[in-house]
């Protein structure tokens, strides 16, 4: 009971105490959390502005229409004309916003793999700064490496930022699915990195615990088997 309350209580001081000085020493991971939501909302605004504006064009097709029947003849090819327009111009901004919609959910699941990368950093480097089997040279080359890699994710959210603030101007889809899948390559690299970096530091660690309750604490504080 006595090594199983010791185990609980390392835990807790350790798994609640740095994580505040983590953030305030580098605030890396809100960075990117509140770069992640400003693309999200950026694009649930820009998909919703494009769904109003087909709805209107819906609503006046309905209204040009409607207003057949009181046409007389010499007024056939002006509403001809309109409705030609019309038509046209729908079926422009249908294009456009399945393309936006397309276009979101894969701009969202890179910004989801980046808050990801952002909670991931925040938790491993809020206990392995307060992780005894390291020296401080060590942990200072860990967090070089750490804000590194969160500066390149930063880098990869702007990208998204990009690629919202490109419909508000004349980029090619081409050019706009290139950045798209620049940064989603980009996630997936900084992920598997990060993760790799964590766990060969974890490993590290419980290599150098100095006996079994060491060992078993280590094991339990990074979730090791």
């Amino acid at each position: 009971m006595f090594r199983k309350a010791l185990i609980l209580t390392l835990l807790l001081l350790v798994a609640t105490t740095p994580i505040k000085e983590a953030q305030a020493a580098i605030p890396w991971a809100e960075i990117i959390k509140q770069a992640v939501k400003r693309v999200v909302r950026a694009f649930d605004l820009l998909v919703q502005r494009r769904q109003n504006r087909q709805i209107r064009l819906q609503n006046a097709q309905k209204a040009i229409e409607n207003t057949m029947a009181k046409l007389k003849l010499d007024e056939i090819e002006e509403w001809v004309k309109k409705q030609r327009d019309l038509y046209k111009e729908y079926y422009e901004e249908l294009k456009k916003v399945k393309a936006v919609v397309s276009y979101y959910f894969r701009v969202k699941a890179t910004a989801d793999k980046a808050a990801q990368i952002a909670k991931q950093y925040q938790q491993a480097w809020a206990l392995l700064r307060s992780d005894t089997h390291f020296t401080s040279t060590e942990l200072t080359q860990m967090q070089k490496v750490y804000e590194g890699l969160m500066q390149e994710t930063a880098r990869t959210v702007e990208l998204l930022e990009l690629v919202v603030k490109s419909f508000a101007t004349q980029m090619s889809d081409v050019k706009r699915l290139e950045i798209i899948d620049r940064a989603a390559k980009s996630a997936d690299q900084i992920y598997d990195e990060l993760n790799t970096f964590t766990q060969e530091n974890k490993l590290l660690s419980l290599s150098r615990a100095q006996n079994e309750l060491d060992a078993k604490v280590t094991k339990e504080l990074y979730g090791i088997e």
